[in-house]
């Protein structure tokens, strides 16, 4: 993050109804239209939204991709930690991997290549990996830094 970014904080509550949302809009998609299998947590920040996506979608299969890209808030190397493997998976058909923000699209990629048949839905897109989400709550600008609650502290 540069000196000159915007620091958007979020709070617990605010988080919980953005994530609330995100699982409303898959309900009126993807949930919709096929059954869904279960979800993948993009870890970590993804596991929060998945708990409450899971909660409002009555999922009970959740898997994650572990993923490592940033130190603090210094964005490094991407590493695959530990790829998603629930029985089933397959290419992703009938899955959705949430994670909370997609920011440059590498992470966003990354599971892409994973699952590629996957619904991939995020609660914050920004412009520059806006194009790999499905489904998403709210675009903020590419210089913003989101404070998630369980960073703030």
């Amino acid at each position: 993050m540069s000196s000159a970014a915007k620091r958007f904080p979020v709070g617990w509550d605010e988080f919980h109804r953005h994530a609330r949302a995100l699982a409303w809009r898959l309900a009126d998609g993807p949930a919709k239209l096929a059954p869904i299998k279960g979800i993948v947590a993009v870890t970590r920040g993804g596991l929060v939204p998945a708990a409450i996506v899971a909660r409002e979608l009555d999922i009970r299969v959740i898997d994650t991709a572990c993923i490592a890209s940033y130190e603090g808030e210094t964005q490094g190397q991407l590493m695959v930690l530990k790829p998603a493997a629930a029985p089933g998976l397959g290419d992703g058909t009938g899955w959705i991997i949430v994670d909370d923000l997609v920011d440059t699209g590498a992470t966003g990629r990354a599971v892409r290549d994973m699952l590629p048949r996957a619904h991939f839905a995020t609660v914050y897109a920004k412009p520059a990996g806006r194009p790999l989400v499905d489904t998403f709550v709210s675009e903020v600008s590419q210089d913003t830094w989101i404070v998630f609650p369980w960073d703030a502290d």
